[in-house]
């Protein structure tokens, strides 16, 4: 009898809401598999998938191009939305010369600050007219779901021009004050550089730059928080000081003094965090927090980033936080165990002197 994959795929999708799961593994010789609070779960249920089935997946949620991308690359990134409407950003890949498939579920819905247990500072980043505001940290780790927050705030307060430029688009916005534009690069861009610096004649107020992968996209992004633009943008690294040495290193060494005035002139503040099980379920933050003052900048142009984890731990007043004392409010409250508190800290004896 033959499969019906749509059916499949559609009761795989609302398994993945009703457990409130954030992915969904398709890999052949295994079954489906679903991440819930950080942990995976086979769904022993389902048979175990065939090459025919993975392939029979990935035809349904790909486009015939991307498809056809992908045979072309072992590779390629995508995204998916079902009848319901429910959306997934997704990258399909090769694995011992067979399928797999990562699906992670992109909420309809973009929560405010407060719901994703974020600090309310950040809201003060979003008031900004200029500026370079980095979010930061590890794959999977809820750095689209603060910008989009970020994001969301301008449009429900301001009526400015929001120019994403993304790969794929993940969250849908619904214009309310402003007016915004979604790019997504293979389909309405070549490259984010090239829409980055088509923005310029767009009359773009806000720019979300959904990943800096390349000197290029990032000398484009400084360039355009220089020239009075607010541009929003994150980086796979762990914290602001390696943010910091990453992008002047991103650099050939005759042009990093440069890059080190344009990013201690434009930098607004940057926002590392890591998402960690709850003890009652789900996920939470844990954050670093790292705002451009007169003493940062000293330190970004004279190339003393070493000293910037210091500037954190003592600027509280001005609303700066270091991770390890994120981490310790975060046991304080009984939100996480000490044990995952100690696992997710990069200075476990900074942190014992806080618990």
């Amino acid at each position: 009898m033959a499969v019906d994959y749509k059916r499949e795929l559609n009761a795989l999708i609302e398994l993945i809401i009703q457990e409130d799961a954030s992915d969904l593994h398709l890999s052949v010789g295994a079954h489906p598999l679903i991440r819930v609070s950080g942990t995976l779960i086979p769904l022993v249920r389902k048979p175990i998938l065939t090459e025919g089935d993975a392939e029979a997946f990935a035809k349904l949620l790909m486009r015939k191009d991307q498809f056809e991308k992908y045979l072309q690359y072992n590779e390629v990134d995508f995204s998916f939305e079902n009848t319901e409407g429910v959306r997934f950003r997704g990258n399909a890949f090769h694995q011992r010369g067979k399928v797999g498939i990562a699906l992670r579920l992109i909420p309809n819905v973009i929560r405010d600050f407060a719901e994703l247990n974020l600090p309310p500072i950040l809201e003060s980043f979003t008031q900004r007219n200029q500026g370079f505001f980095l979010c930061v940290g590890p794959v999977g780790q809820g750095k689209s779901t603060t910008l989009a927050a970020m994001v969301n705030t301008i449009n429900k307060t301001r009526a400015e021009h929001i120019v994403t430029i993304e790969d794929p688009i993940e969250y849908v916005y619904h214009e309310e004050k402003a007016l915004i534009d979604q790019r997504e690069v293979g389909i309405d861009s070549q490259s984010f550089a090239t829409a980055l610096n088509a923005a310029f004649r767009q009359d773009v107020d806000v720019i979300l730059v959904g990943e800096m992968r390349n000197t290029e996209t990032i000398e484009a992004a400084v360039t355009a928080a220089e020239t009075g633009h607010l541009v929003y943008s994150t980086l796979h690294t762990n914290d602001a000081a390696q943010t910091i040495n990453r992008i002047v290193d991103s650099f050939p060494g005759n042009q990093q003094d440069q890059i080190r005035v344009q990013l201690a002139s434009s930098l607004v503040a940057i926002f590392s965090q890591r998402l960690i099980p709850h003890i009652a379920g789900g996920m939470v933050p844990a954050y670093e927090l790292l705002i451009n003052n007169t003493a940062v900048s000293n330190l970004i142009r004279e190339n003393r980033i070493h000293e910037i984890p210091s500037v954190i731990e003592t600027g509280l007043e001005q609303g700066m936080i270091d991770m390890n004392r994120s981490l310790a409010r975060l046991v304080q409250n009984g939100d996480i165990t000490v044990e995952n508190a100690f696992t997710y800290s990069v200075n476990p004896k900074g942190l014992e002197r806080l618990i």
